[in-house]
């Protein structure tokens, strides 16, 4: 029997180990086999082209991007990879031009309705920066009474200014000084002396930044309006107040 047992464990060894052996070959693709995935990845991305293809015939800019970008990092070394980078870089570009004019245009508001005994035409945007807190508006308005004024108007108690004061400011990084003055009222409001100047340098402007003084606590904030997407169409004139 022991001499018996050495005999069967070799022979127990070998089948394990053809076993193994054949387990290991099972495991790795044959040339076939990888000539199949190599068809199927080829159908799979000229698929997805045909898809970027229709999305760029049909302006979809977004959903192009989105498809090529898929394309490209899927199948790097393909024939569709290469056609897709000829146009995504561009169709890219575009696409990110675009919703950023979007975004800016969205920022503002306007809006035409009755105020005190006449009618009021608006162009408002908030503050973008400082990102936290109480946000303050910058109004443009027109009315039928009172005519034209640009101002900003935050929660009380308001701004710090005496009488008349000057805003330290920025249009696109160039400094300026903006003439303001408190309004008699109360109301927590800064009112721009020179409105027709202002709206006209508004609307060269991409990004406006204001130095204020809040009355709480006299704390100071540069105030950060993105501007660039103002539209003067959409700032309605109403009588006495349409002027321009």
């Amino acid at each position: 029997m022991n001499r018996a047992f050495p005999s069967y464990a070799v022979m127990a060894s070998c089948a394990a180990w053809m076993l193994a052996g054949c387990s290991q070959q099972g495991s790795a693709p044959t040339a076939g086999q990888q000539q199949v995935q190599v068809q199927a990845q080829a159908a799979d991305a000229a698929r997805n082209l045909d898809t970027y293809r229709q999305l760029l015939r049909i302006g979809n800019d977004e959903m192009a991007v989105s498809m090529g970008k898929d394309i490209v990092k899927r199948f790097p070394d393909s024939d569709a990879a290469k056609e897709v980078q000829k146009t995504l870089p561009a169709i890219e570009k575009r696409y990110t031009e675009a919703s950023e004019k979007s975004r800016l245009a969205r920022l503002w508001l306007y809006q035409v309705a009755p105020m005190a005994g006449g009618t009021q035409s608006t162009a408002t945007i908030e503050n973008s920066q400082p990102a936290g807190g109480d946000r303050v508006r910058l109004v443009l308005r027109r009315h039928t009474s009172w005519g034209q004024s640009v101002f900003l108007y935050g929660s009380k108690p308001g701004f710090v200014c005496r009488g008349n004061c000057a805003i330290a400011a920025t249009v696109d990084g160039k400094p300026v000084r903006i003439k303001a003055f408190a309004p008699s009222t109360g109301e927590p409001a800064l009112m721009i002396r020179d409105d027709r100047a202002f709206i006209g340098m508004l609307g060269k402007a991409k990004k406006i930044g204001m130095d204020v003084t809040l009355v709480d606590g006299e704390k100071k904030q540069t105030l950060v309006y993105e501007v660039g997407g103002f539209d003067p169409a959409k700032w309605a004139a109403v009588g006495k107040g349409g002027k321009k």
